[in-house]
C-alpha cells in the first residue's frame, strides 16, 4: 500500500522535529549516588531526553567503566555543552576529595570524562545542587533535607545557596531513640527505617502506627534544625520525600515553619544538575559571516 501524503507529511516533520530535538545545545547529568547512579540529558529548556540508572559498584574501577560504557551508548554528542557530576562527598576545586559512603581514594572520573567529552566538567556535591533546585521555588530561608542511604542536605534562601550549607551535616548528630544512642540518620534515613521494618524500599511502608514513628524519628533532628537555621520551609526529600503525605501530618507543628514535599523526590541531584549547568555554560555571542549569514561563536 502506498503512503499517503498527509502520512509523508506527518513523518516528515517529526523527523525534522527529532533533528531540532537532538541537535540544540545540551546538559548531561550524571548523579553518583550511594546504591544507583544516574545519568541524564537534558534540552535546553529542562527536559530529559535520554535516561540511564545503574546500581552503583562497590569497586571504583569497575564503576568507571561501567559509567564509560553507559556514556558511549548515546550520551556522547557534540551538542552536550557542559557534563556535572553529583558525588555523594567533599568537593574542592572542581573535583572530588573525598566520597562519603565508598572508600575510592584513588577514583580518577577526570581523564575518562575528558576523553568522550571537550566541553567544561563540573563536580558539585549532590546534596548541595539538590538544594539549589528544590529550594529555588521557594522565598525567605529553606533547609532541603534527604533521607536515603543517609541524611544530607542544605540552606538556601532566595535561590542563593548559602555558606552554612558547606558544614550542614545534621545526619551525623547523636540522639537517643528506643533506649539506645545512634546518628540521626541512623534513627531516621530511608535506609535504617527498611532495616528496622525489614522491608526492601522504605516507600512500601503505609500503615499509620509506622508513619506515626517515622514522623517521630524525624521530629528528633529536625527540631534542632529549625532551631540552629529559623527556615520559612523545610523540604523533606529522598525516598521518605516519595511518601511524604503519609507520615507529614504526625510531624509536630512549628510556628511559622511549613514542611514540604520536594518536586523531584528521588531526582532532585540530577536537575540539580541541569541548574547548574544552565549557569555554567559557555557564553555564546553571534557574529556574521561575509554571506550574512549568523554564526554563533563561543564568548
Amino acid at each position: 500500500m502506498n503512503e499517503s501524503k498527509t502520512d509523508t507529511y506527518f513523518t516528515k516533520s517529526l523527523a525534522k522535529c527529532l533533528v531540532i530535538r537532538y541537535s540544540e545545545d545540551m546538559y548531561l547529568a550524571i548523579d553518583i549516588g550511594g546504591t544507583k547512579t544516574l545519568v541524564a540529558l537534558f534540552t535546553d529548556w529542562g527536559k530529559i531526553v535520554k535516561r540511564f540508572k545503574f546500581k552503583t559498584p562497590r569497586g571504583s574501577k569497575r564503576f568507571v567503566d561501567e559509567l564509560t560504557t553507559v556514556l558511549k551508548n548515546g550520551f556522547v554528542r557534540k551538542s552536550v555543552k557542559v557534563v556535572v557530576v553529583t558525588i555523594p562527598g567533599v568537593v574542592q576545586k572542581n573535583y572530588t576529595v573525598k566520597f562519603g559512603n565508598r572508600d575510592w581514594p584513588d577514583l580518577d572520573l577526570i581523564t575518562p570524562l575528558k576523553e568522550l567529552f571537550t566541553c567544561p566538567i563540573y563536580f558539585e556535591n549532590d546534596a548541595n545542587l539538590a538544594t539549589l533546585y528544590e529550594g529555588s521555588f521557594y522565598k525567605g530561608k529553606t533547609v532541603f533535607l534527604t533521607f536515603s542511604t543517609g541524611i544530607g542536605g542544605g540552606v538556601v534562601e532566595n535561590g542563593e545557596l548559602l555558606p552554612e550549607s558547606a558544614k550542614f551535616e545534621p545526619g551525623h548528630k547523636i540522639y537517643e531513640y528506643n533506649g539506645k544512642k545512634a546518628e540521626w540518620e541512623d534513627i531516621a534515613a530511608a535506609s535504617a527505617l527498611e532495616k528496622f521494618y525489614h522491608v526492601d524500599m522504605a516507600t512500601d511502608l503505609r500503615k499509620k502506627e509506622v508513619m506515626e514513628d517515622v514522623a517521630k524519628r524525624m521530629w528528633l533532628g529536625l527540631e534542632d534544625v529549625i532551631s540552629e537555621y529559623q527556615p520559612k520551609t523545610i523540604i523533606l526529600g529522598g525516598p521518605m520525600g516519595k511518601i511524604f503525605r503519609r507520615y507529614a501530618k504526625y510531624i509536630p507543628v512549628s510556628k511559622g515553619v511549613k514542611y514540604v514535599r520536594p518536586r523531584r523526590p528521588l531526582e532532585s541531584p540530577v536537575y540539580g544538575c541541569y541548574f547548574y549547568a544552565k549557569t555554567h555554560a559557555p557564553k555564546e555571542t553571534k557574529t556574521k559571516t561575509k554571506g550574512g549569514k549568523k554564526q554563533k561563536k563561543e564568548a
